[in-house]
């Protein structure tokens, strides 16, 4: 189950980065233009948030079957693991879910807000913050933390 979810993971990471980056960047040509939000605005946003808590339910379930996270714990891991297992078990797991509370926070608070400025505001701000989140806590090729690359293949 862990070799399939890993491969799922990787792939929603694009899906979750692409989506936030598109309802950002919607919101805020909603917000310089003074655009009404349609009802294509509100999907963007509900659909960001459901894709970000797809994506949480899979990270979730992964957590409970990784390698790491089970050495971290029990204490069996040493040297250089030491540091990536505390990646996954604590700092991915903290960053990652501050991020899906603030998408969730700015989904629901811009679905309350009557006026369409306020709404596309809100998600800006929001998601913006979240996205920033995600990006320091995804474990980047290039990163110091934990090195992974940018797609994960299916080996089954």
């Amino acid at each position: 189950m862990y070799e399939l979810l890993i491969p799922f993971h990787s792939l929603f990471r694009w899906l979750v980065l692409l989506s936030l980056i598109y309802a950002i960047v919607s919101s805020i040509t909603g917000y310089l233009k003074k655009s009404r939000f349609t009802k294509s605005n509100d999907n963007v946003r509900h659909w960001t948030a459901t894709i970000a808590h797809v994506q949480l339910m899979i990270g979730i379930l992964l957590y409970t079957k990784s390698w790491a996270v089970k050495a971290y714990f029990s204490g069996q891991a040493g040297g250089s693991t030491r540091f990536e297992t505390a990646f996954f078990s604590v700092i991915h797991l903290s960053l990652m879910l501050i991020a899906i509370v603030l998408i969730t926070i700015g989904s629901a608070k811009a679905k309350r807000k009557t006026e369409s400025k306020d709404k596309f505001k809100t998600i800006v701000i929001w998601f913006t913050i979240a996205l920033i989140v995600i990006l320091l806590a995804i474990p980047w090729p290039f990163s110091p933390l934990s090195i992974r690359p940018y797609f994960r293949n299916f080996n089954l």
